[in-house]
């Protein structure tokens, strides 16, 4: 007759695995990293060269007014922002959004080639809306 020896039975662990979360979390984040820049859609201008200071970061996303050279504008809110609005339109629109969210900055995105006249018409229409202050945008010279 032999005795049969019972191994000893293994406690049971009710730790989760957490190597596959991290896997997919480090894979994830690579993506956002990769494909974020790439996000950043508007109305193609060449901003003047000028030096300038960076605006201070604040959680609002800022609404920005492009003027082409050729006097058409745009506005890069909602899905039809390649679509060119008049200016009423777009002053009326940024009006709304101040009156929602006060504190959101507001930038016109100049065309290098656009008359002097048209930024400066974007800008009073903009302060008509609401908007406290206006910013323009710059490139920094290349040197």
């Amino acid at each position: 007759m032999s005795v049969a020896r019972k191994a000893p039975r293994k406690k049971l662990v009710s730790e989760i695995n957490v190597v596959p979360y991290i896997d997919v979390m480090l894979v994830l984040l690579v993506v956002f990293m990769v494909t974020a820049p790439l996000l950043m859609q508007g109305v193609k201008v060449d901003l003047p060269d000028a030096p300038s200071a960076p605006i201070e970061d604040t959680d609002d996303e800022p609404l920005i007014v492009s003027v082409r050279a050729d006097g058409t504008y745009y506005l890069n809110l909602g899905k039809d922002e390649k679509e060119a609005k008049p200016l009423s339109e777009i002053r009326d629109t940024v009006a709304k959004v101040l009156r929602q969210k006060p504190k959101t900055p507001v930038l016109v995105w100049g065309d290098t080639d656009a008359k002097y006249g048209l930024i400066v018409g974007t800008m009073t229409q903009l302060q008509q809306a609401g908007a406290p202050s206006v910013g323009l945008v710059t490139e920094p010279p290349q040197e």
